[in-house]
């Protein structure tokens, strides 16, 4: 876990995060800066991100369940606050990590869990979604990190299904009014579908030689 770039005790609070979801058998999946480490390339997060599928009704209960894995809210009205914002503020207390459980309710939340796979790291246990879902959550966060995250994963995985990402992310773009989610997106697959400029360079005076053995 060391060449993911995390702070002391990140592990245990990751384990204790999946052994919680695994207990009450809640579906979910990690999102976020440990899933790109894992998927894509490594790199320094702060924080677990996850996503979960629960009953509104049954979020009490969970939310109690987590303090016998060290998982306690980390404000006062955490409940309140997840009715309001769907995401629930949490830390592992021994370590002081924060945790944001998004409580997922949309159809593509509860694909990204169903399809999420089990991956073992240095003796954990961890739900990773797969690359296309994970990208299509960066896509529609926007923010430069997140851009930066699409790089990473367009270059770790070149045979990504991009129909799946590309319906997704024009159904987000849409919903939202914001066109722009999509039209990044698409910039980001045509400057990665290009070849690197040394590549285009040769390309252009292979043409050229060419052009020229031809003239008589």
């Amino acid at each position: 876990m060391n060449d993911l770039k995390l702070p002391e005790l990140f592990p245990e609070a990751l384990r204790s995060l999946f052994e919680w979801l695994d207990a009450e058998r809640t579906p979910g999946t990690s999102i976020g800066g440990v899933a790109v480490s894992l998927i894509a390339q490594p790199r320094a997060t702060q924080d677990i991100d996850a996503v979960i599928w629960l009953e509104e009704r049954e979020w009490g209960p969970f939310l109690e369940t987590g303090k016998k894995h060290g998982i306690i809210p980390r404000i006062n009205d955490a409940l309140d606050f997840a009715r309001k914002s769907r995401v629930l503020l949490l830390k592992h207390d021994v370590s002081g990590i924060n945790i944001d459980i998004s409580m997922g309710g949309l159809e593509f939340e509860r694909e990204m869990i169903e399809r999420s796979t089990r991956l073992l790291v240095g003796g954990l246990s961890i739900r990773i979604p797969t690359p296309e879902d994970l990208l299509i959550t960066k896509a529609v966060a926007q923010r430069p990190k997140d851009m930066a995250d699409i790089d990473a994963i367009l270059i770790a995985v070149p045979d990504l299904d991009l129909a799946r990402v590309r319906y997704w992310v024009q159904q987000f773009a849409d919903a939202l009014e914001m066109p722009e989610i999509a039209d990044n997106l698409e910039t980001k697959l045509r400057h990665h579908s290009s070849p690197p400029p040394l590549i285009q360079k040769t390309a252009k005076k292979s043409r050229k030689a060419g052009q020229r053995k031809k003239q008589p």
